[in-house]
């Protein structure tokens, strides 16, 4: 049994708690990137068993998580543990309630040395913070989560994770020529369209090794 562990924000929650039915299980994964990559790698391998878990929870920032990190991750004990958290760190800023740059990085920092220390086997799956321009947000708030975006990719090397490098592949298909609502409505939260690039790039990553 394998078991693969989404942790973050709203991006990676995607409305799990109210989703279910008709064939589907209720209240477990949403129809984000997770309840996406669980489709996908069940369908694929289907000889093969797993348990996924998505414990993203809406609003989050790096502090949430490492608060709850005890009962919503090291007591699941994952094989692979997928993280995305960061925007809510600059979004918060609104109500005096973010965490700035540093102090994110040295709380994500101690996030994943904690983790390693109690499960030294475990597989870690980064993924880049992320921002598509739309008139409702400032220019220093992207280029804020583009900071975060710099140290998650540190990070991931530092802690030897499989890096999703999700804020270039955005950029990438904007430069084609989509419109960026077209994977955002928001600048921020997904579209189907954007879950899905999401759930290709970490499939790619992580199950190709």
């Amino acid at each position: 049994m394998t078991t693969i562990l989404f942790q973050g924000d709203s991006i990676t929650d995607c409305g799990r708690e109210n989703s279910g039915g008709a064939g589907y299980e209720q209240n477990q994964m949403g129809p984000g990137y997770p309840g996406l990559l669980k489709s996908r790698i069940t369908c694929d391998y289907p000889t093969q068993e797993f348990n996924f878990i998505n414990r993203g929870i809406s609003g989050n920032r790096i502090v949430d998580l490492y608060a709850r990190w005890r009962i919503d991750c090291l007591n699941l004990k994952p094989d692979i543990l997928s993280i995305l958290i960061g925007v809510n760190d600059s979004g918060h800023e609104s109500r005096q309630n973010g965490v700035d740059v540093v102090r994110a990085e040295r709380f994500y920092r101690e996030l994943l040395q904690w983790t390693r220390d109690v499960l030294p086997n475990i597989r870690l799956v980064i993924i880049e913070p992320f921002t598509l321009e739309d008139s409702k947000t400032p220019l220093a708030y992207h280029d804020e989560v583009r900071e975060r975006a710099a140290f998650t990719r540190r990070l991931a090397e530092e802690f030897g994770a499989t890096f999703i490098p999700f804020q270039s592949l955005l950029d990438k298909a904007v430069a084609a020529g989509t419109s960026p609502s077209h994977w955002s409505h928001d600048g921020i939260h997904l579209t189907p369209a954007g879950h899905q690039l999401l759930a290709d790039a970490w499939y790619k990553a992580v199950m190709s090794l």
